[in-house]
């Protein structure tokens, strides 16, 4: 019997060789997509260059508002041994790139490891998450990391367990968080971000109280930066029908200010459109 997968807060347990856990992924990495010179992400991850942002296929969440549902509710793409995805980025000319950007990462943990533990490379890699994973893999994935850049989406169980499949979100996702805080300290070249802890939340429709309860945990960890977004788009899948109120995200950068956490970034309200979700197709 092969390993039976822990990779995630899910505990699956199943042997991925032969058979799906709750992410449905195999026992390869799956790049879903490649996006090179990429320059979506917060100026302090883009830099000047762009990142070298890798897809993976599938999630260990199930986002029912995810904008990249096209390949996280599928695990569809090119698959990877661990020394076969080492090889595939090392293919790349990296000096052109301000970061290699690992798009949600979470599910294959533990084949990331092995690739890219011990590993040193001329950039930093982002490893840009949604949140729901366990601090005993942070410390692993740390080793290989230099920035993380999760999401913190909930504080209540009952939003996560309606929108996300997790009921649990918010108690592994703060641990997490706190151990990613823990083992990376912000250094900066200029304005760009070498190594550190940048965190996102996306404000949801109706559910600004809850963002203020995120904000109110995010505040006891000291100096964070914030990136604070507004640019939920309804899909297909989505039970939330409209956009954000100009309001609610006015309240929620108020209550943010508030509890001093002032350093990072907010969006302006045309960030919510489908024009910035990349073509998944091409």
């Amino acid at each position: 019997m092969g390993k039976l997968c822990q990779d995630c807060p899910r505990n699956c347990l199943v042997d991925r060789k032969k058979s799906l856990g709750f992410c449905r992924a195999k026992d390869k990495l799956v790049v879903a997509k490649v996006i090179e010179n990429f320059m979506w992400e917060e100026p302090c991850i883009s830099g000047e260059k762009g990142t070298l942002a890798i897809f993976f296929g599938g999630c260990n969440l199930r986002c029912e508002y995810c904008q990249n549902y096209e390949i996280s509710r599928e695990v569809k793409g090119k698959e990877y041994s661990p020394l076969e995805f080492y090889n595939f980025l090392n293919s790349y000319d990296l000096a052109k790139f301000s970061a290699i950007e690992l798009i949600s990462p979470t599910h294959f943990s533990s084949l990331l490891i092995e690739a890219l533990s011990g590993k040193k490379f001329s950039l930093p890699i982002v490893w840009n998450s949604g949140g729901y994973e366990k601090k005993e893999m942070i410390k692993q994935v740390s080793s290989f990391v230099d920035i993380f850049l999760p999401d913190l989406k909930y504080f209540s169980s009952s939003l996560s367990r309606k929108y996300s499949q997790a009921s649990d979100y918010f108690v592994y996702a703060s641990q997490s968080i706190l151990e990613m805080r823990k083992q990376k300290t912000d250094i900066f070249e200029g304005e760009v971000m070498k190594q550190g802890l940048l965190v996102r939340h996306l404000v949801l429709p109706n559910h600004y109280k809850d963002s203020f309860k995120v904000l109110e945990f995010l505040s006891q960890l000291g100096k964070v930066k914030l990136s604070l977004m507004c640019q939920f788009t309804p899909t297909k899948f989505s039970s939330i029908k409209r956009t954000l109120y100009p309001l609610e995200y006015k309240l929620v950068l108020k209550y943010a200010q508030k509890l001093g956490l002032t350093e990072g970034y907010m969006q302006d309200m045309s960030s919510s459109s489908e024009a910035f979700i990349p073509n998944f197709n091409e």
